[in-house]
């Protein structure tokens, strides 16, 4: 799509009546609720689902790459925010050992072959939190800044050519689209600095629809300490730091700033009136409520949506909202066929792993975590609400180290990790076996999240040390960081198919 066909097609959203937008998907918000109570969306059994966003790196030089187009759809990935990106979804499985089976499968058999056809073309996916090393001959304040004014709309220039994109910097929502992290400040004209990001998503389908708020609210209470294992950027590029001392940059850096990019930049600022949303997200007592809270949610972008086929065209409206209500942990509901219709809980808050059997033993934990707590009715359900919130701000920033707050199954109170993640795999085995997988299936699942918990190792404080070393060798903070990067990325081109993170520590 050329410049100027992008820039009339944003401008042409602009002619949507945003007040019957609105109108359209309430009315639609009302029969979803009907289509629930009438159990459209239940299901026989629980399913599981994941969605996997990549970098593309240069394997010579192991900066950042842009995607071309045509290799992207040769290798049959979806685009992302940035031409650099590329996104694959498994298809949902059966929570059971050949579906857990399954979705690991898909993902190999997927990315194992797009890595051949990039790498002939010196390109190699990368699975990560956040991009550290801009292309060659630019710098990433540059790359992610670069916008170009085309008929009195601003395009980005890096930014894929998808119309929502590029409509968010053009609309009269008041997203901050600046960068606000720990000695990081960052103005943009557009959403592109978000593209510095990537993650995983599991996705925990439901098998009685009416019941996801009491999934849903377990999830708000494990998010803390599944974030604190799996936290991936600590490190931006290092020219994005504000002029502070390396010591401070480093003292002071998150374990997972990925967190601080997706609200600071998508969010209004804090004195606008406009309520966040990316946020934590609240404890819901019916589903009624988890409907309405999307259905109320400012839509940054309405559009002509078109309707299909599909039996989910008819919430078509609410759908397309669902789109920007960005909360950490989300209520989805669709399915292109009657029945296929579908209630789950989408888990937001993972960055990016280092391989793809990481990927899924944070699927399966948080899949088996769904099954367990709501049937053996753990006491965690009773910790409040804001500690859930205050947990997940403290893993944020300290990972495995934050003091987050957890109820016991004896009702005890503690913030011993150890007994934390104990409590956290065991009902996470549980909830496995609860779907057939023997004990030795589920401890396989769960190894690799049990041994980062055991060292007291995540990919992110793996990079913090890494660049605490090179900077006790004498080099800069941006060289550290950049070498980091490089073995990351080398490591990785040896892990990522059949390895896990764990191989990188011995």
């Amino acid at each position: 799509m050329s410049g100027s066909e992008l820039a009339t097609a944003v401008k042409q959203t602009f002619d949507v009546d945003a007040k019957q937008f609105r109108k359209e998907a309430q009315q639609e918000a009302e029969q979803l609720k009907e289509a629930v109570k009438s159990g459209t969306f239940d299901n026989s059994q629980a399913l599981v689902g994941l969605e996997l966003e990549l970098y593309a790196a240069d394997t010579r030089t192991d900066a950042l790459t842009r995607m071309p187009r045509p290799l992207l759809n040769l290798i049959g990935f979806e685009k992302e925010l940035g031409l650099h990106n590329a996104e694959m979804q498994t298809a949902p499985q059966p929570l059971t050992t050949y579906g857990l089976e399954a979705q690991e499968k898909e993902l190999q058999a997927h990315l194992a072959p797009a890595q051949e056809k990039t790498a002939a073309e010196d390109i190699q996916l990368v699975a990560d939190g956040m991009w550290t090393v801009p292309p060659v001959g630019e710098t990433a304040t540059s790359y992610l800044l670069d916008s170009v004014e085309q008929d009195g709309v601003t395009i980005a220039t890096n930014m894929s050519d998808a119309v929502r994109y590029h409509a968010m910097a053009n609309t009269e929502y008041p997203s901050a689209q600046r960068i606000e992290a720990p000695n990081v400040t960052l103005e943009s004209e557009t959403v592109m600095p978000e593209s510095l990001i990537t993650s995983i998503q599991p996705h925990y389908q439901v098998p009685h629809a009416p019941d996801l708020p009491v999934y849903f609210n377990y999830a708000l209470r494990v998010a803390a300490p599944l974030l604190a294992l799996g936290a991936n950027s600590p490190f931006f590029p290092p020219d994005l730091y504000d002029a502070v001392p390396d010591s401070q940059i480093v003292a002071e850096s998150h374990v997972e700033n990925r967190i601080h990019i997706f609200e600071s930049v998508l969010n209004p600022p804090e004195d606008a009136p406009e309520p966040p949303k990316v946020c934590f997200p609240p404890d819901f007592e019916t589903v009624d409520d988890a409907i309405d809270d999307i259905a109320a949610d400012t839509c940054i972008v309405p559009m002509e949506v078109s309707v299909g086929n599909r039996f989910d065209d008819e919430f078509a409206h609410f759908r397309h909202k669902h789109g920007s209500y960005w909360r950490w942990i989300r209520p989805v509901f669709d399915g292109p066929s009657q029945s296929s219709a579908n209630a789950r809980i989408e888990f937001r808050p993972l960055p990016g792993q280092p391989t793809i059997l990481d990927c899924v033993a944070f699927e399966a934990v948080f899949a088996g975590l769904m099954e367990s707590l709501p049937r053996r009715e753990h006491p965690l359900r009773t910790l409040p609400w804001e500690d859930a919130k205050i947990n997940f701000y403290r893993a944020v920033e300290d990972g495995l180290d934050a003091d987050i707050e957890w109820i016991t199954a004896d009702g005890t109170e503690t913030q011993d990790i150890d007994a934390i993640g104990h409590e956290l795999f065991e009902f996470a085995r549980d909830g496995l076996e609860l779907r057939g997988l023997s004990t030795d299936e589920a401890r396989r699942y769960i190894r690799p999240l049990r041994e980062r918990l055991d060292r007291k190792t995540t990919p992110a404080s793996w990079k913090i040390e890494y660049v605490k070393e090179e900077i006790a060798d004498g080099a800069p903070l941006g060289e550290a960081i950049w070498a980091m990067q490089s073995a990351y990325i080398d490591t990785q081109r040896e892990t990522l198919i059949e390895g896990t993170f764990v191989d990188w520590l011995e």
